[in-house]
């Protein structure tokens, strides 16, 4: 314990000074090579001395979430105690969805999901929910309680041939993928129409839904971004929900990444019309410093998420004094992990004002650098960000192999690790803020770095 700790310390104090690579891009026979793994699998032996090496080896070849540097993909920088929930689970292993396999650590979770549940502004005693591994998960779990809200008989008989979802081409790739898990098939996400930056054009989703209706097709959800992964904008969920609601429709709003803005009364208001769903997707794992993986899912009536999973299994289910509910009534997982304390842990270190000022920080962060790019006349971006995300790119390397060989050559460089996205047809480099140590000198270094690669691959088509 003491080497890991010790190891772990420095490996993050390090990150934080922004020391070192922010990722690695080794090939797995390169990196099983470095890290002795066939060795250590035959032959074991590894002692405090050697579990040091491989360790320091091992994080090395990471990527640093901790860096400043790090403005890739929309994973938590995690906080000390949501660490040391996975230790906890780790150690005592309470796979708690029956109640008497973990007690404590289901009660914890159904604490958590009270809070979010008050925060998207629904009543405790009817709404409630579940923690899942990660939003596509709960994307699935979404569906499947639409899918029981539409079709009751689909547990048994399947998901009917007419059920249709309405999505926009923005939403995440897992909308489409629960799709197909849930039996719809991917070709049964009829896109809505959007604007120019992908966000829902509110007047055209009845016009959709009537069409849909006249092909003898049943619309069994309208899926909203809260906020869209690709460019961090937000549908207007207000818009959308009251059409929903007019129309008797299944409203998901997924808001995996942005939902953490519903702690920061300034940016609430970007989720206007959220209280109107019936389902919500919100990551703990993105921007509530959590680490990999608690996804919530979240629905108006409880009673639907119950609904959604009809499995009987007379060697678990029986009548007996439970003590609690049985988690895994809600949820596709079989046994789960103790994924509510990891959440509860850092609400009771750093607050709910405390985790509120975080997200308020890397939006006003992101913000921030599109203010910079803005006063810059050698850069380009298609719109002011709504959230820690930002498109932007050089104006002398707007083609997309060029968009592509800055990013490789800036992972190679080391000192920034960046994303992608494609925005009114075009691709552009994407930063999301998310390490706390991402601050106003990281964002000028940054520029510069980005000018640099764009001077290595300017000759490029």
């Amino acid at each position: 314990m003491a080497v890991m700790t010790r190891r772990l310390g420095m490996y993050v104090d390090e990150s934080q000074r922004g020391t070192g690579r922010v990722t690695a891009r080794r090939t797995p026979a390169e990196l099983s090579d470095v890290l002795s793994l066939q060795r250590w699998i035959r032959e074991g032996g590894m002692d405090a001395r050697s579990l040091d090496d491989f360790l320091g080896r091992y994080l090395e070849e990471g990527t640093r979430l901790h860096h400043p540097g790090y403005l890739a993909h929309q994973c938590a920088c995690p906080d000390l105690p949501a660490a040391l929930g996975d230790l906890v689970h780790g150690v005592t292993n309470n796979a708690m969805s029956l109640y008497e396999m973990g007690a404590a650590a289901a009660t914890v979770e159904l604490a958590v999901v009270d809070w979010m549940v008050s925060k998207v502004g629904w009543p405790e005693q009817s709404a409630g929910g579940v923690l899942v591994n990660g939003g596509s998960l709960a994307n699935v779990t979404s569906l499947l309680a639409a899918r029981a809200w539409a079709f009751p008989s689909a547990w048994s008989e399947g998901t009917p041939s007419q059920a249709v979802l309405l999505a926009p081409v923005s939403c995440h790739v897992s909308v489409k993928r629960g799709a197909a898990i849930i039996g719809l098939g991917c070709d049964a996400v009829v896109p809505l129409p959007c604007d120019a930056l992908g966000r829902i054009i509110v007047e055209s989703v009845a016009d959709v839904v009537e069409a849909q209706r006249r092909r003898g097709r049943k619309v069994m959800a309208v899926v909203a971004n809260a906020c869209a992964s690709a460019t961090g904008l937000y549908d207007d969920l207000q818009g959308v929900g009251r059409v929903c609601r007019e129309l008797g429709l299944w409203f998901h709003v997924d808001a995996a990444h942005g939902g953490s803005a519903l702690l920061v009364p300034a940016l609430r208001g970007r989720l206007a019309g959220i209280e109107l769903a019936d389902s919500v997707v919100w990551d703990a794992h993105k921007m509530l410093r959590t680490s990999t993986l608690a996804a919530a899912v979240l629905v108006r009536r409880k009673v639907d998420l119950e609904r959604a999973f009809r499995q009987e299994a007379d060697y678990l289910f029986f009548e007996d004094e439970r003590g609690g509910p049985d988690l895994m009534m809600r949820t596709v997982e079989g046994a789960k992990a103790q994924l509510g304390l990891k959440l509860f842990l850092n609400l009771a270190w750093r607050g709910e004002a405390g985790l509120g000022e975080y997200v308020a920080g890397r939006y006003a962060t992101a913000h921030r650098l599109w203010e910079l790019l803005r006063a810059r006349p050698d850069f380009e971006t298609p719109y002011e960000p709504q959230s820690n995300v930002v498109c932007f790119r050089p104006r002398d390397a707007p083609h997309e192999r060029q968009q592509i060989a800055m990013r490789d050559w800036l992972i190679a460089d080391g000192r920034f690790h960046l994303a992608s996205s494609v925005v009114e047809g075009t691709r552009w480099l994407r930063a999301t803020v998310m390490s706390p140590s991402t601050e106003e000198r990281t964002l000028h270094a940054l520029l510069d770095a980005v000018r640099e690669a764009a001077r290595q691959v300017r000759d490029m088509g």
